[in-house]
C-alpha cells in the first residue's frame, strides 16, 4: 500500500467514533516502534513531521523512512504529515516533497488573514491530491518551535465561515489541550487523595458547538499527550527534573474521540518513553556505549505505548 492521504481514514473514523493516532516522528527508532505496533494492532496511523524535526533530521531522510515502513507494514495505511506548517513554503515544498498531508497554522494571524493564508495553502494543495489541516484558537505551551504562553480557545461562531471560505479537509480547535509536558500549571489543577495533580477538564462544551456547526466534519485535537505519570517517574529517579509534569487525561481524550475528534496529536508521550528508557539504561549500564543497547529496548517501550493509545485511547485498533 502507497502512503495515503486522510480523507478516507477520517470519514470511517467519524462514522466509527474513534480517532486516529497523529504520532510526531524524529528518527528510525521512533517510525519503527510507531509502526510495528499499527502493524500489530492493524490500525491506520498518521506520521507526522514538524517543522523542527525537518530541520533536525532533514526532509529526505525522514521521507525515505516513512516510505520504508509503507513498504514494512502494507497492511496498514499510514499518512505522511506535516504538523504545523508555520508558511506557505513550508507547505509546498513538503507537498512538492511527497508528504500526503499538511498543515497550515495561521491561528496566530488576525482571523482573515488566517483565511487567507490557509485557502492559499489549500488551492496549492489540492491541485496536487494533498489534503490540508486548519486551525482556529491556540494552544499554549512549547513544542519543536510552536510556542505560546497564554491560549485561546476555539470560537464557535467563526468555526463555519472558516471552513467554506478556506476550504480545509480538517480543522484543529483549541478545547484546552496544550503543547509540551506541562500542559497545566499546579495551580489550574486539584490534587486526589493520592497528591497526585489533577487537571481541568476540556472545554467539551466547545467540541459540541463546534461539532453542531459542522456536521460530519473531522475535528483535530493538537497537545494531547496524557504525560504518563510512570515514565515521569522513571525519568526522574534516574537524574532527570520534571516536577509537576501532567498531561491530558486519556479518559477525557477517548470520549473526545468517540465524538467529531478524527486526530489526536501525541508526541510528548513519546518522547518520555524513550528518554526515560535511555536514562535508565545509563543509569544502570554505565559502562555501556552502544546505541543499538539503549536505542532497542527505547523503540519497545514507544511501541507498547503505542499499542496502548491505539486499543484503550483512540479506539481505532482493528480499523485499518
Amino acid at each position: 500500500m502507497a502512503l495515503v492521504n486522510t480523507k478516507e481514514m477520517f470519514k470511517k473514523a467519524y462514522d466509527g467514533g474513534y480517532a486516529i493516532g497523529a504520532f510526531n516522528v524524529n528518527n528510525m527508532e521512533i517510525v519503527q516502534g510507531i509502526t510495528e505496533a499499527c502493524k500489530e494492532e492493524n490500525a491506520p496511523v498518521i506520521l507526522q513531521v514538524s517543522k523542527g524535526a525537518r530541520a533536525y533530521a532533514n526532509h529526505t531522510y525522514l521521507v525515505k523512512l516513512v516510505e520504508a515502513a509503507v513498504i514494512e507494514c502494507p497492511e496498514i495505511p499510514v499518512a505522511l504529515h506535516l504538523d504545523h506548517g508555520p508558511d506557505f513554503e513550508t507547505c509546498k515544498a513538503c507537498i512538492d516533497g511527497g508528504f500526503t498531508s499538511v498543515m497550515i497554522d495561521g491561528s496566530a494571524h488576525a482571523f482573515k488573514d488566517n483565511i487567507e493564508l490557509t485557502r492559499k495553502v489549500v488551492e496549492y494543495a489540492h491541485d496536487r491530491g494533498v489534503v490540508v489541516e486548519g486551525e482556529l484558537g491556540t494552544l499554549s505551551g512549547i513544542e519543536d518551535e510552536v510556542s505560546h504562553e497564554v491560549g485561546s480557545y476555539t470560537r464557535p461562531e467563526e468555526v463555519e465561515e472558516f471552513v467554506q471560505k478556506t476550504g480545509v479537509d480538517s480543522l484543529a480547535i483549541a478545547i484546552g489541550t496544550s503543547h509540551g509536558a506541562y500542559k497545566f500549571k499546579p495551580e489550574q489543577c486539584t490534587r486526589n487523595e493520592k497528591g497526585i495533580l489533577v487537571p481541568p477538564a476540556l472545554r467539551f462544551d466547545i467540541l459540541e458547538e463546534v461539532s453542531k456547526r459542522l456536521p460530519g466534519f473531522p475535528i483535530v485535537l493538537h497537545g494531547s499527550s496524557s504525560v504518563p505519570q510512570e515514565w515521569v517517574k522513571v525519568v526522574n529517579e534516574h537524574g532527570g527534573k520534571m516536577p509537576d509534569a501532567i498531561g491530558v487525561p486519556e479518559e477525557q481524550l477517548r470520549k473526545a474521540a468517540q465524538l467529531s475528534v478524527c486526530k489526536i496529536n501525541i508526541d510528548s508521550d513519546l518522547r518520555l518513553a524513550m528518554t526515560g528508557t535511555i536514562r535508565q539504561f545509563f543509569d544502570e549500564n554505565p559502562s555501556k556505549f552502544d546505541p543499538r543497547e539503549y536505542l532497542k529496548p527505547a523503540r519497545a517501550n514507544i511501541k507498547a505505548l503505542v499499542s496502548h493509545k491505539l486499543r484503550d485511547v483512540l479506539g481505532c485498533a482493528g480499523k485499518a
